[in-house]
């Protein structure tokens, strides 16, 4: 029997109590936990991190890079939904996901995805119905149905949605929610269907409302939408129904922490230790049914090491017993990596992000991003007329945007957008929620043309072209992950982002807002590749005002 010993003080989060003791561990799981009866090190033992929803892919890294960085934080698992590759390869890509996070150490609960297509309004490059949904709920590693965001769907009782929600109800598994700004009867009826939880709360307001109908609520802190200062005082006043969650993170922001993040800063703000430790560690484990251990007998041993309780410096991870990183370094090893893909489109010419002005003058509506958050804002904009066409206006900081059809040759569509300060060149990506086909916004057309150029030459990943050259970043795997190291591929990143910023953008994270811009299910203005799309109705919309 393979034994190990580890002593300190152990937190007893269900209990509320921390006591001094020895925790024996053999054969992955925890054989005893004695109360000490010499003194122990000046060190603390409790349950690992969850990240209560996590699309693996927003952080450009395969779920193997992702669990090698994320132990050094204290995660021992994730609640995942491959949502993102999915749209692009289908049960393919959710089968990709499967398979390679468990090569590792990891805790990876992934979910069945309920929206591929995210909408009928945009070009995927894959669907999956409710009889592939009911094949997936079937097995043992798809622990949850993924994010509900067809809430209309929902609402209207749409055959195929219900039959989505039903599979997981008959499977025994919950069902995850997406229902941004949805208030009164319209969410009472959204839970009343079945659905479990929603991490799109922007709001207090909304998530009390939630809350009282029984719904359990996400507290979100990733590298675009930052909802934590808003939601954290849930955790006082709810602390058995809320969970800590990143849902998009990009490799740069993990390299740097995780969910210990949310833990020190909820500390630093006076919540208390308990309430925090149950959002962070136990909840999810307990609603999404995850085989993680607790730290009780019998339990995996899946358990963290920190230094105190004001810090929460990770100093050892284990998971089934096995040491995978120690003082901020990962012990898991890298695991081969054959990418999977489906990418089909021809070059494009500056003609294609024409846009033709009819006009000396057009009053034009403008997405207007936002700092921190997906939801966008509407606004309207003056454009001259630059050689019969509407161009990009810098001293207005309204630029142009495209999305290009990754999958088919089509006409590209072009719209107009605020916020992201750019004076030249253009960044472009394949990173596009929820089609994931390439989106762009530059200072000007050749260089938009250029950015996504590239973007076709190596099949998918992100670009930046400035007048001092282009840079490109391949994410070969299905345009949305690298097949390199975690930490090179977030030391790249890191170099992308900061030639975005170079052009003058004001975003703190130009490309991951970059890639919610096509994100049609979170309102109000959005561009698809088929147009400009009003999230509020779920109608297109001409890009023009109509004349006065």
């Amino acid at each position: 029997m393979n034994q190990l010993q580890l002593a300190g003080h152990v937190v007893d989060i269900p209990g509320r109590r921390t006591y001094p003791a020895v925790v024996t561990l053999a054969n992955g799981r925890i054989q005893s936990i004695e109360p000490a009866t010499a003194a122990v090190p000046d060190r603390y033992i409790l349950p690992g991190f969850i990240d209560a929803h996590v699309h693996v892919e927003s952080a450009m890294l395969v779920p193997s890079e992702f669990a090698r960085m994320a132990v050094v934080h204290g995660t021992t698992g994730t609640v995942s939904d491959p949502h993102e590759i999915a749209n692009v390869c289908g049960v393919e890509g959710v089968k990709f996901m499967l398979d390679n996070g468990a090569r590792v150490p990891f805790k990876f609960c992934f979910g069945a995805p309920s929206c591929v297509p995210a909408t009928i309004f945009e070009t995927a490059g894959d669907s999956i119905d409710a009889q592939a949904v009911d094949q997936l709920l079937k097995r043992h590693d798809i622990y949850y149905l993924s994010e509900m965001m067809n809430y209309p769907g929902v609402l209207h009782e749409d055959a195929e949605v219900m039959a989505k929600i039903a599979a997981a109800k008959r499977h025994g598994k919950p069902v995850d929610g997406h229902a941004p700004g949805l208030r009164g009867d319209e969410a009472a009826r959204y839970i009343a269907a079945g659905i479990s939880t929603d991490h799109e709360c922007f709001t207090l307001e909304e998530a009390l409302g939630k809350l009282q109908l029984g719904m359990h609520i996400l507290i979100r802190e990733g590298s675009a939408a930052r909802n934590f200062e808003a939601l954290a005082p849930l955790l006082n006043s709810h602390p058995q129904m809320v969970m800590f969650c990143s849902d998009d993170k990009h490799p740069d922001n993990l390299e740097e922490g995780h969910i210990n993040v949310l833990v020190k800063r909820a500390l630093a703000q006076g919540y208390d230790l308990y309430n925090i430790l149950l959002a962070a560690c136990i909840n999810p484990v307990q609603h999404y049914r995850m085989p993680v251990g607790l730290l009780r007998v019998n339990d995996p041993a899946d358990l963290i090491v920190v230094d105190d309780l004001r810090h929460f410096n990770i100093l050892e991870t284990y998971i089934n017993g096995t040491l995978v990183a120690k003082n901020g370094e990962t012990l898991i090893p890298s695991v081969p990596i054959t990418p999977i893909n489906r990418f089909s489109c021809s070059p494009k010419t500056v003609a294609d992000f024409r846009i033709a002005s009819h006009g000396q003058t057009v009053r034009v509506k403008v997405i207007e991003a936002l700092q921190g958050q997906l939801i966008t804002n509407r606004i309207s904009a003056i454009l001259c007329d630059h050689g019969g066409n509407l161009v990009s206006d810098i001293s207005q900081d309204v630029l142009k945007v495209a999305v290009v059809n990754r999958y088919n040759d089509a006409p590209v569509a072009c719209g107009f957008i605020h916020h992201f300060g750019l004076k030249r060149g253009a960044i472009a990506s394949t990173v596009a929620h929820d089609s994931h086909n390439i989106i762009a916004v530059g200072a000007d057309d050749e260089s938009i043309c250029k950015a996504v150029n590239n973007l076709v030459e190596c099949k998918g990943g992100i670009s930046v072209v400035s007048p001092e050259g282009d840079e490109i970043m391949p994410l070969p795997v299905a345009g949305l992950m690298s097949a390199e190291d975690g930490y090179l591929t977030a030391h790249r990143y890191s170099l992308m982002d900061k030639a975005a910023k170079a052009l003058g953008c004001r975003l703190d994270a130009p490309f991951m807002t970059l890639s919610f811009m096509a994100l049609l299910v979170i309102p109000h203005l959005k561009l698809s590749d088929k147009g400009l799309f009003n999230g509020d109705e779920f109608i297109f919309e001409d890009l023009a005002f109509p004349e006065e």
